[in-house]
C-alpha cells in the first residue's frame, strides 16, 4: 500500500488502516470478478493501486474542504466499469453521497456485490445508458459532482455528464495525454449544454506515470430538455462545428 498512501498523501489525505483494509478486499474482489468478466485489463497488484485507486482519488484535488466535510454533496460516477472513480472516492470519503451508473448489467452486478462487501453506505447501483438516465427527473440535474473516467472524448462526454449536474455544480473528467485540442473541440459543446469551462489541472504526483488531467467544468444554466440526445448520438455526432 506504499505507493498508494504515499501519492493521497499529496493530495492532503491520510489513508488510515481501515482504508487498507477496503482496497485491499476491493483489489481481491476485482481480481476474482475479473475472472468471469471483463472488468479491468490491469490485474497486478501494485499497478492497480495506482492507476485505479491512486488515479480515481486525485479528484479529491478539487474538491474544496467544505465539500470535503459536507454530508451531503451528492456525486454520480458516469460510465463507472469497475467503480472507478466512484468507489474509492467513497472509501476515503464515506460521508457522501454516490450513484454509479453504467449500462453492462454484469458490471453493476459487480459493483452491488462490492457496495454489500465494503459495507458502504448511501451508494445507489443504477444500470442504464446515460443518454436515457440523465432525462429522468430522480437524476436530471441533481448532483454537485459528476466524475468520469476514461468514457469518451470532452465534446461527446460533456453531452453524457452535464445533464446530470446541478447548476452551481461541476464535472471532473479524467484524462490524460495532450488534451488541449480536445477541450477546445469541447468548448461549444460546453457552453450549449450549459457549462462553463473552468481549468485543467495537471497530477504532479511522481506515482503516476504518465501526463494525466482533471479537466473541471462548472455547470451555469440548464441543460436544454433535448439533450442529451438518443442513445448513440453523442459518440457519433458530437455538438460543435469542429466535430
Amino acid at each position: 500500500m506504499e505507493e498508494l498512501v504515499a501519492g493521497v498523501r499529496k493530495l492532503g489525505i491520510e489513508v488510515d488502516i481501515k482504508h487498507q483494509k477496503l482496497f485491499r478486499l476491493y483489489y481481491q474482489e476485482l481480481l476474482d470478478w475479473n475472472k468471469k468478466i471483463n472488468l479491468t485489463a490491469i490485474t497486478d497488484y501494485k499497478a492497480v493501486k495506482v492507476k485505479h485507486f491512486l488515479d480515481s482519488l486525485t479528484v479529491i484535488s478539487v474538491i474544496t474542504g467544505e465539500e470535503l466535510t459536507n454530508p451531503h454533496l451528492n456525486i454520480i460516477d458516469i460510465g463507472t466499469g469497475a467503480g472507478f472513480p466512484g468507489i474509492p472516492l467513497k472509501i476515503i470519503l464515506p460521508q457522501v453521497r454516490l450513484a454509479l451508473l453504467d449500462s453492462t448489467a454484469k458490471k453493476t452486478a459487480f459493483l452491488v456485490h462490492m457496495v454489500e462487501k465494503l459495507q458502504l453506505l448511501d451508494v445507489e447501483v443504477i444500470t442504464g445508458r446515460a443518454e436515457e438516465m440523465a432525462h429522468f427527473p430522480a437524476y436530471r440535474q441533481q448532483f454537485d459532482l459528476v466524475v468520469s473516467r476514461a468514457v469518451a472524448p470532452m465534446s461527446t462526454l460533456v453531452e453524457l455528464t452535464l445533464p446530470f449536474c446541478r447548476i452551481g455544480g461541476r464535472l471532473v473528467a479524467h484524462k490524460k495525454g495532450k488534451i488541449e485540442q480536445e477541450i477546445e473541440k469541447a468548448n461549444e459543446a460546453i457552453d450549449i449544454l450549459g457549462g462553463k469551462f473552468v481549468r485543467t489541472e495537471k497530477m504532479n504526483i511522481e506515482e503516476l506515470d504518465e501526463e494525466r488531467y482533471l479537466v473541471v467544468v462548472e455547470k451555469i444554466r440548464s441543460t436544454p430538455e433535448k439533450y442529451p440526445r438518443r442513445s448513440g448520438m453523442p459518440a457519433r455526432r458530437p455538438i460543435g462545428k469542429n466535430n
